[in-house]
């Protein structure tokens, strides 16, 4: 990516600032099939800028310090909707600019931070001077971007954050998920598994029969997006041959956004299924991307919901991210608030870690490759492990692929500090080189739990072997919405922003992981390995695993 801020003067003298920080080449794996017509609607999303995002992350600090006389004192979205929503003079200066220029068909969010438009797109190459749109495909997916930076003027540029819609390719799902990978199955001996289902998570983490949601005020939820869908169908098959031995639901309670015609994705099967085994008997939602022809970004979509809803399950888990220097600061640093936003309602955002170890950069000097929303100082991110013996419920070690490092952008957050320090000091020897990664910055993973060998059901075919961090973080959400019913049965509040309770614990009520290390840079100094598992937290598998009935006491007080 070339990063870029340029001040021009316009043929009519009039100053335009060039609003893309992130000017990256279209992806390897789109292919540009050719100008879009000047008639067709596009739909873009304008983030205006908001007031008191440093107040905003004070009072999150506040009621996720178990240690706070607030703690827990969530606000409702119409309390923070007066706290961040943009000033009169921003949403003045924006819809006069957009109305000038033509643009009339735009809807807000209930905070009135965001605007989507709608508008040809020859309209949107006026309003966006620079931009140049083409469609492009990928596997019969189809969005339309542009392929040129483009740029506003300057006195509307201080009252953006960005424009969403132009720039941004979807990646694809969280890395890819591993599945009908073949291995050895030879001299398999009595009581042992072939492979992970409901029960064998069950048997590790300890949870009972007895372990089931009851509340009747608490839900959870799951995002997809790249056009995944999940199949009722597939569901109940799921549940009719791996939920035996457990109250449970067979059928998703609603769903946000459509649902595509096609066949069912593992990744949406997964996820899914998975987080109504840990988090059974709970309602479950399932925000889902519209149609093959998406022409905004479902991501942002998704965050764009959360702003606009009053009321939404209080776990999130997303199985999503991108490489964090593809993004510009400017778009994290919003997506940050939008987090931070969440938090302050309650509302705990679990997001995979990556299936690519450390990543790896190439370029003029090899070095490590964070990923985002993963190294966000706002979410809760989930590693991933491997039973030490593939048939057996043993101990768990660092499943190789499990993403984790430092990030390049935000700064550690104070809750982590120490942890990430005496790692870092008692691992000394064995690091990778310091010059591949961020010492100062966020750290990540946060936990983890098994991302390996999967059993999972798609278009009616049980299919073995799916790894992935997409599979343990559905699993540790679904643990913690069963650990939200007991406190709301006990009158307490949700868990919403979990780190500084997490840290506060230092391992305690977790499995620690301590053996195994991830891939990184193939490279003579390197040689493929990124950073291995330590006593306490390390940045492969996080605190470790859960240990249910000792986290749920924990987490009780």
């Amino acid at each position: 990516c070339l990063r870029v801020l340029i001040n021009k003067i316009s043929p009519f003298g009039c100053s335009i600032l060039l609003i893309v920080s992130s000017l990256c080449l279209i992806p390897k794996d789109w292919t540009n099939v050719g100008r879009v017509d000047a008639k067709e609607e596009l739909q873009l999303t304008f983030a205006l800028k908001q007031q008191n995002v440093d107040l905003l992350e004070r009072m999150l600090r506040v009621v996720s310090d178990p240690d706070s006389a607030n703690y827990g004192k969530y606000l409702t979205l119409e309390d923070v909707g007066n706290l961040v929503r943009p000033s009169d003079l921003t949403q003045k200066v924006v819809r006069d600019w957009l109305q000038r220029s033509g643009v009339t068909n735009c809807r807000t969010v209930r905070t009135q931070d965001f605007l989507e438009c709608s508008m040809t797109a020859e309209v949107a190459e006026q309003v966006l001077p620079g931009s140049r749109f083409h469609r492009y495909t990928r596997d019969g997916q189809s969005v339309v971007r542009s392929s040129a930076p483009y740029s506003v003027p300057d006195d509307v540029y201080q009252h953006l954050d960005f424009v969403g819609g132009l720039h941004r390719f979807p990646l694809k799902q969280q890395q890819d998920v591993r599945s009908y990978f073949k291995r050895e199955q030879n001299n398999v001996k009595a009581k042992i598994h072939l492979g992970v289902t409901p029960s064998v998570l069950r048997a590790r983490y300890n949870l009972t029969s007895a372990d089931v949601g009851q509340a009747q005020n608490n839900s959870q939820a799951v995002a997809q997006f790249l056009e995944q869908y999940y199949s009722p169908a597939d569901l109940v098959e799921f549940m009719s041959l791996f939920g035996s031995g457990f109250k449970h639901h067979t059928q998703v309670d609603r769903v946000v956004g459509t649902q595509g015609a096609g066949k069912a994705g593992i990744e949406a099967s997964l996820d899914v299924q998975y987080i109504m085994s840990t988090g059974a008997n709970i309602p479950t939602w399932l925000f889902t991307n519209p149609g093959r022809h998406e022409s905004q970004e479902p991501f942002l979509q998704w965050m764009v919901l959360l702003s606009n809803m009053s009321d939404l399950p209080w776990v999130h888990t997303i199985s999503y991210g991108d490489d964090e220097d593809s993004l510009s600061t400017a778009y994290m640093e919003r997506i940050n608030a939008e987090f931070m936003k969440a938090g302050m309602r309650g509302i705990s955002l679990l997001f995979a870690s990556g299936d690519s170890g450390a990543g790896c950069r190439r370029s003029v000097k090899n070095s490590f490759r964070p990923s985002f929303p993963a190294s966000s100082p706002y979410v809760t991110t989930v590693g991933g492990t491997s039973f030490k013996n593939p048939f057996t419920v043993s101990y768990e070690v660092t499943d190789y692929i499990s993403g984790g490092g430092f990030s390049n952008v935000f700064k550690m957050p104070d809750y982590q500090a120490s942890a990430v320090d005496a790692y870092l000091k008692t691992m000394a020897k064995v690091l990778p080189p310091q010059s591949y990664y961020n010492t100062t910055g966020r750290a990540y993973p946060d936990m983890a739990a098994l991302s390996d060998n999967y059993w999972v059901v798609s278009n009616k075919v049980p299919v073995p072997w799916v790894s992935g961090t997409s599979a343990s973080t559905p699993v540790v959400g679904g643990m913690l919405s069963l650990i939200n019913d007991q406190r709301l049965l006990k009158g307490l509040p949700v868990l919403g922003f979990l780190n500084p309770r997490l840290y506060r614990l230092k391992g305690q009520a977790l499995f620690d992981v301590t053996e195994g290390c991830h891939l990184s840079c193939l490279d003579e100094q390197v040689q493929g390995k990124g950073f291995c598992a330590a006593p306490s937290w390390d940045p492969v598998t996080g605190w470790g695993t859960p240990n249910y009935p000792e986290l749920l006491t924990a987490l009780l007080t």
